[in-house]
């Protein structure tokens, strides 16, 4: 079932399987009652730094998150720490490329990866799988659109993702280019060049299977124009009231009072 909802200058294009209600089936149990995932992590042999590890989790098979970090705090703690990007507020302030937005989904997740990686040795990986391999239908996921517009940018709108109501993808981008809109997943500059000798951008959470890459970034291009639809209209709604009104004080100015007026 697809449904749409406006507010304002955003608009939501929810899918819902039918017959299931995430967020309960969520908040009662466990990620893998409502989709599986697969949970690669790798141990560093030589680290350098306070990263311990890699590791990155594949969402049905479809969606691949990647750059999440095992970490090793000051007081020799190890905790997870998922891609991030710098605010302009300053090279301090970060905030997280995407996340668990549950409680209960944040644990399941983190532990399932401190757990792993807690079993290997340096220089060794392993891959955990969470859930029935039975579940291979698509994501249930909905995406929530605001159209951005900035002279001398090619940025149209700016867009969420949130897979089973429990994890979040921010940062996604609608860009205008030659052929028209594209959807731009986040992504980091790779501190190597590519063959063509100039910067290349790796994507840090995408689709990996053509039939979910095509229904998401439709779904994100859908909301975007429903977006755009609305804030059109709003901006007519608004020009339209305010020339009614500056109309109305022009009739009001020019109406002659009953009876003589004293200039005749």
């Amino acid at each position: 079932m697809c449904a749409v909802q406006t507010g304002g200058n955003r608009v939501t294009i929810l899918m819902v399987r039918e017959g299931v209600q995430i967020g309960t089936a969520i908040k009662g149990g466990r990620m893998e009652d409502v989709m599986r995932y697969e949970v690669n992590v790798s141990r560093l042999e030589n680290p350098s730094g306070n990263i311990r590890g890699f590791v990155n989790v594949v969402f049905n098979g479809c969606f691949k998150v990647s750059n999440i970090a095992v970490v090793e705090g000051k007081e020799e703690n190890i905790f997870v720490s998922m891609p991030r990007y710098a605010t302009r507020r300053g090279d301090e302030d970060y905030k997280d490329v995407c996340n668990p937005i549950t409680k209960e989904f944040r644990e399941e997740l983190y532990g399932t990866i401190l757990d792993a990686f807690d079993t290997l040795e340096p220089g060794e990986h392993t891959k955990v799988n969470i859930g029935k391999d039975e579940k291979k239908e698509p994501i249930d996921f909905n995406v929530k659109v605001t159209p951005f517009e900035r002279e001398g940018s090619n940025i149209r709108g700016l867009a969420r993702v949130y897979l089973a109501d429990a994890f979040v993808i921010n940062n996604v981008s609608l860009l205008e280019g030659r052929n028209g809109l594209f959807v731009a997943m986040p992504s980091y500059k790779a501190k190597q060049a590519g063959e063509s000798g100039k910067s290349e951008y790796q994507d840090i959470c995408y689709p990996v299977t053509k039939a979910f890459r095509e229904k998401l970034y439709g779904a994100v291009t859908e909301a975007y124009e429903l977006a755009k639809e609305g804030q059109e209209k709003q901006h007519t709604s608004e020009k339209s009231e305010k020339n009614g009104k500056a109309a109305g004080k022009d009739e009001r100015w020019q109406e002659a009072p009953d009876g003589d007026t004293p200039f005749r």
